[in-house]
């Protein structure tokens, strides 16, 4: 069972990165210090799902970037996120060296867990849409689903079959949402 998510009096980045290594995910929402566990073995595996379907769709390309957290995706001065997935756009050729040049994701990924579901899609869902994150989706395990945001979106795009996205002309992916979660999760009851 995961242990819930406390916070702490950390309230700046700085603040946030000067804290030892301790194992856990450290995030700072809007000035709010996050702390979250590891996360359960099938938000594990359903993210190794998508990873790989994305990271096929990729392929070939060097215009974007498949990555997971840990990492310090800095979204503001108050703000410093760590989704589970996500990926980012970079000059063909270029080398990064720091998070600090990673910039906004163009699509950042959150697999709900108890702990962490409100704040997904909460504060965090609120933050990566202003901060102008293309897409932004929260992989629901127990519907078998993905809500799909994007930045002017009041309400969600639920989608529970084929999950389509298409970052650039040359690049689109296909995700056969009942398959990938069949896969992990079993069949359906």
């Amino acid at each position: 069972m995961a242990m819930p998510t406390r916070e702490t009096a950390v309230t700046t980045i700085e603040e946030l990165l000067a804290l030892p290594e301790d194992g856990l995910r450290h995030e700072l929402l809007d000035g709010v210090h996050v702390v979250t566990p590891a996360p359960e073995y099938p938000h594990q595996a359903v993210l190794g799902e998508f990873y790989f379907a994305l990271g096929t769709a990729l392929q070939g390309q060097d215009e974007l970037q498949l990555l997971t957290s840990p990492a310090d995706i800095v979204l503001s001065p108050r703000t410093l996120v760590q989704p589970d997935v996500f990926v980012i756009r970079k000059q063909p050729g270029q080398i990064l060296k720091r998070w600090s040049e990673v910039g906004v994701p163009v699509l950042a990924i959150e697999f709900l867990s108890p702990s962490t579901a409100a704040r997904d899609r909460g504060a965090k869902r609120r933050i990566c849409q202003s901060a102008g994150v293309a897409e932004y989706w929260i992989v629901d395990l127990d519907a078998r689903l993905v809500e799909r945001w994007r930045p002017d979106d009041a309400r969600p795009e639920v989608v529970s079959e084929d999950l389509v996205w298409e970052p650039l002309a040359t690049v689109a992916a296909r995700l056969n949402l009942p398959a990938l979660f069949a896969r992990v999760l079993g069949a359906p009851a």
